[in-house]
C-alpha cells in the first residue's frame, strides 16, 4: 500500500498542472487556491497562531489516548484491521491501517472534550486535519514541518468555509453532527497538501469527501460514537486524497451542483450560501477564528458556564443559596445542549447538557477533566442544582449578528427572592475573548503533565511550535507514539 502510494504522489507531482472543470465556480475557487497557496502567502501571525492551535490538538490526543472509550474503540478497531504500519499517539508499538489510524488518532483528539471549535460553522479542525496528515505522511515523498504546517491551515480554512456555506450552526439545529459534514472536505485539503495535488486533483479529492460526509447528532447522548465520529470524516478525507492522488476521478464541481451536489442535498430547503466559500478566499483567515476551549465541555455551552462562573466568583453566589435557574439560549446551542438530563448520565451527555455544566460550574468553579468523573456526575449536590433548572429557547438571539449567535444568559433565583442574571455572549475562548497563545501554551502543559514525563512535554512543545523549522514531520511523530500514562489513574 505505501509504496503504491507513494508512486502515485510521484505520478501526481510528475504530470503538467491541471486546472479545476470551472475555475470560476464555488469548487473551482476552492480547488485552485488550495493548489496554488505557498506558506509564504500566509501572514506569519496566521501560522504562528496554526502552531499553537496543533499544539492544543496534541496536548488533547495525549491527554484522550488512553482513556477507557479510546482503549475499546482501538481494540474493536484493530481486531479487525490490524495489517498496517500507521502509528497511534500514545500507544507505543500499536499499528493498524492508514485510515484507521486517522479514525482513532481523531477519537483521542475528541476524547476529553477538550479540542478546539469554530464557533460559526461548528467542527473541530483539529480532529480532523491532524489525523489525516500523519496517516498520509509515511505514504508520501518527505513531508518537511512547513508542509505538514501549510496543510493545516489549509484544512483549518476549508471546513468553517464550506461550513458556513451550509449555514453554519444551523445544521445543528437540524441533526446534523456539523463538523462530520464539513470536516471531509477540511481533511482532504489537509491530506491533499502533502500529496501535492492540482486544482483538478483537489477537485477530485473534494469530491469523493463530499459524497462521504455523514453525521448524526444523536450521538451525542449515550453512545461512545460521538468521540469516533470526526474520526470518520478524517478517515474519509485522506481516502479522499489518496484516490485522487492516483488519478482515481472524483465528483466534478461538487459543492455547486443542482442535482445530488453537496451544497443542494444537504441545505435543501435551507438556502444555502457558496459566496460563503470564496470570499476573502487568503485575506480573512479562518484559522484566527478557531476556538481554543477553557472548558472541557462542548462549546455551545461555554456562554452559560461563563455566566455560571460570573455569578459565583464575582456576585458571589453559593449553591446553597439558589432556589431556581433559568437559562436561556439561541436554537443551536438550546437543541444541542438544553435537552432534559436524567440520571444515569454518561460523561458524553453530561459535557453536552447546560443544565449539568452550569451546577458543576457553580458548585466547582471549574468545569474541567475532574468534572466529568463518574463520582462527579453522580453527585446528589450536582443533581439538585439540575433538578431546579430550566431552559429556554430564546427566539430573539437567533436574530442577532451572526457572531453574538452564541448568547446566553443564566439568571438565578435565590431563597430570599432576589435575582441574579449575567448574559454572555463572545464566551471565553471566542471572538475578542481568544485564549492567547501563552494561554494555549499553558493549557498543554497543564493537560499534559499527568500522562508524560517533563522531557518528553518540551521535546513536543519545541518541536510544534518550532514545526515550519523540522526537516520531517517523523521528528514529531517519533515523540507523539510512545505510550502515554491514562488522564483519569
Amino acid at each position: 500500500m505505501a509504496s503504491t502510494l507513494t508512486l502515485a504522489n510521484a505520478d501526481a507531482t510528475s504530470r503538467p498542472t491541471r486546472a479545476a472543470t470551472d475555475p470560476n465556480g464555488p469548487t473551482g475557487r476552492l480547488a485552485t487556491w488550495l493548489a496554488n497557496t505557498t506558506l509564504d502567502d500566509i501572514p506569519p501571525s496566521v501560522r504562528e497562531r496554526a502552531k499553537h492551535l496543533l499544539l492544543d490538538g496534541v496536548a488533547c490526543a495525549l491527554v484522550g489516548a488512553q482513556l477507557p472509550v479510546s482503549r475499546k474503540g482501538v481494540e474493536g478497531v484493530t481486531a479487525l484491521d490490524d495489517a498496517g504500519s500507521a502509528v497511534l499517539i500514545g500507544w507505543g508499538g500499536r499499528t493498524t491501517s492508514a485510515p484507521s489510524a486517522a479514525m482513532l488518532n481523531s477519537s483521542f483528539i475528541q476524547g476529553f472534550e477538550l479540542d478546539d471549535y469554530h464557533p460559526l460553522a461548528p467542527l473541530h479542525s483539529n480532529s480532523l486535519v491532524m489525523p489525516a496528515m500523519f496517516a498520509a505522511a509515511p505514504h508520501v515523498d518527505r513531508v518537511s514541518g512547513a508542509r505538514f504546517l501549510l496543510g493545516a491551515i489549509l484544512g483549518y480554512e476549508t471546513g468553517p468555509r464550506v461550513g458556513q456555506a451550509l449555514g453554519g450552526l444551523e445544521m445543528l439545529s437540524r441533526g446534523w453532527h456539523s463538523g462530520v459534514v464539513f470536516g471531509t472536505l477540511s481533511a482532504a485539503a489537509s491530506a491533499g497538501t502533502l500529496y501535492r495535488l492540482d486544482a483538478a486533483g483537489f477537485e477530485d479529492a473534494l469530491g469523493m469527501a463530499a459524497t462521504q460526509s455523514c453525521g448524526l447528532m444523536s450521538a451525542q447522548f449515550e453512545s461512545m460514537v460521538k468521540r469516533m465520529q470526526h474520526g470518520f470524516a478524517s478517515r474519509n478525507g485522506v481516502t479522499a486524497a489518496a484516490l485522487a492522488a492516483s488519478g482515481y476521478v472524483g465528483i466534478k464541481r461538487v459543492l455547486e451542483r443542482e442535482y445530488g451536489g453537496w451544497l443542494s442535498t444537504f441545505g435543501e430547503g435551507h438556502h444555502p450560501d457558496s459566496i460563503q466559500i470564496y470570499a476573502g478566499l487568503g485575506a480573512v483567515w479562518e484559522t484566527n477564528r478557531i476556538a481554543v476551549k477553557a472548558y472541557a465541555a462542548m462549546g455551545l455551552l461555554h456562554a452559560a458556564i461563563d455566566a455560571a462562573l460570573h455569578l459565583r466568583f464575582e456576585d458571589k453566589v453559593r449553591a446553597d443559596q439558589i432556589e431556581r435557574i433559568e437559562i436561556d439560549m439561541p436554537e443551536a446551542a438550546y437543541g444541542h445542549g438544553g435537552w432534559q438530563a436524567v440520571r444515569p448520565l454518561e460523561p458524553i451527555g453530561a459535557q453536552m447538557n447546560v443544565a449539568y455544566a452550569v451546577a458543576v460550574a457553580l458548585l466547582d468553579g471549574e468545569v474541567l477533566i475532574d468534572q466529568f468523573s463518574e463520582k462527579r456526575i453522580n453527585g446528589d449536590d450536582v443533581w439538585n442544582l439540575i433538578d431546579r433548572t430550566k431552559t429556554h429557547h430564546e427566539k430573539a438571539y437567533d436574530q442577532l449578528p451572526v457572531e453574538d449567535r452564541l448568547t446566553t444568559r443564566v439568571r438565578l433565583t435565590l431563597k430570599d427572592g432576589n435575582t441574579r442574571d449575567k448574559v454572555v455572549a463572545h464566551p471565553r475562548g471566542t471572538g475578542d475573548r481568544l485564549l492567547t497563545n501563552a494561554d494555549i501554551v499553558a493549557k498543554y502543559r497543564s493537560l499534559t503533565r499527568s500522562v508524560i514525563s517533563t522531557d518528553r512535554q518540551a521535546a513536543i512543545e519545541k518541536a510544534v511550535l518550532s514545526l515550519d523549522a523540522l526537516d520531517d514531520i517523523s521528528e514529531l511523530t517519533v515523540l507523539l507514539t510512545p505510550t502515554v500514562r491514562s488522564a483519569l489513574d
